[in-house]
């Protein structure tokens, strides 16, 4: 039975890696459920609970990340309203067009045509756009490389 757990968590892990990329997936969580399904498992022997608790603390700050990072970059870098709802729309559209990445390049050009309508010129159009892509991107990444430090310590506590 405990192998059967063990597969699940390793499935969620995966997943939770698959994720980061895929917008219909809560990557973190899934990967912080995997753990903590393997600790329970293992009688919760494996994981400190200080461990367990940060990790928890991660996982709900990357999930209130992924929708504020966009935003802050966009305001740093002087987008407007119109530019922030343009995002949005476009990371849905570009979703269904091109996943995964659709979801970030749809988010660009989204801005970019939302400050273009708001009446913005083409420079600080651009430059809305891009403070959109920086905090995808950079939240994407965050999100990769804590759902592969969970993968890691999921790998080397399963057996």
């Amino acid at each position: 039975m405990n192998v059967f757990f063990i597969i699940i968590g390793l499935i969620l892990a995966i997943a939770g890696m698959v994720g980061c990329i895929l917008p219909i997936l809560p990557g973190p969580l899934l990967s912080f459920c995997a753990l903590i399904l393997l600790s329970w498992i293992k009688n919760w022997q494996i994981f400190s609970q200080t461990f367990l608790i940060v990790m928890g603390a991660v996982t709900v700050l990357l999930m209130l990340l992924d929708y504020v990072a966009p935003a802050l970059g966009a305001r740093k870098y002087g987008a407007s309203r119109g530019g922030l709802w343009g995002s949005a729309i476009g990371m849905i559209i570009g979703i269904f067009f091109i996943p995964p990445w659709g979801m970030i390049v749809g988010a660009f050009f989204g801005a970019l045509a939302g400050e273009l309508a708001s009446g913005k010129s083409g420079r600080k159009a651009l430059r809305a756009g891009w403070g959109i892509l920086i905090g995808n991107v950079l939240v994407v990444g965050l999100k990769l490389a804590f759902t592969a430090v969970v993968l890691f310590y999921y790998i080397k506590e399963m057996f």
